[in-house]
């Protein structure tokens, strides 16, 4: 069974910066694209970037595009978000998740189950 394993999580001040990390195990996920996504509280999951098998086309949502930044090392079947400029609102659980392409992880069509996700908190 395919579990995501997302770290890199904890508390930050306003403007300050973290990087996520996000290793799939049980499958090498090398040709789907890989994004992540966040939940704050009360609120729905959405969608904050996506890569794809090859790194050469990104997606963000407008919320953090300037501000994060997605990245795969595909070697160690890895992907990472570096957040910077942190705000209050991107406050949430930040999961990660596989699909066929870098728009069906804009859709949520994802390939697995959601995982335990990381804790990002921004202190204002």
């Amino acid at each position: 069974q395919v579990q995501m394993v997302e770290s890199g999580g904890g508390l930050v001040q306003y403007g300050g910066s973290l990087t996520l990390s996000c290793v799939p195990s049980g499958r090498n996920f090398s040709g789907a694209a890989l994004g992540w996504f966040r939940q704050a509280p009360w609120k729905e999951r959405e969608f904050v970037a996506a890569i794809n098998w090859s790194g050469r086309v990104i997606d963000y949502a407008d919320s953090v595009r300037g501000r994060f930044t997605i990245s795969r090392d595909s070697a160690q079947n890895t992907i990472y978000l570096q957040m910077n400029s942190l705000k209050s609102e991107d406050t949430a659980v930040y999961y990660c998740n596989a699909a066929v392409t870098v728009e069906q992880l804009r859709r949520s069509r994802v390939f697995n189950s959601w995982g335990q996700g990381t804790q990002v908190t921004v202190s204002s």
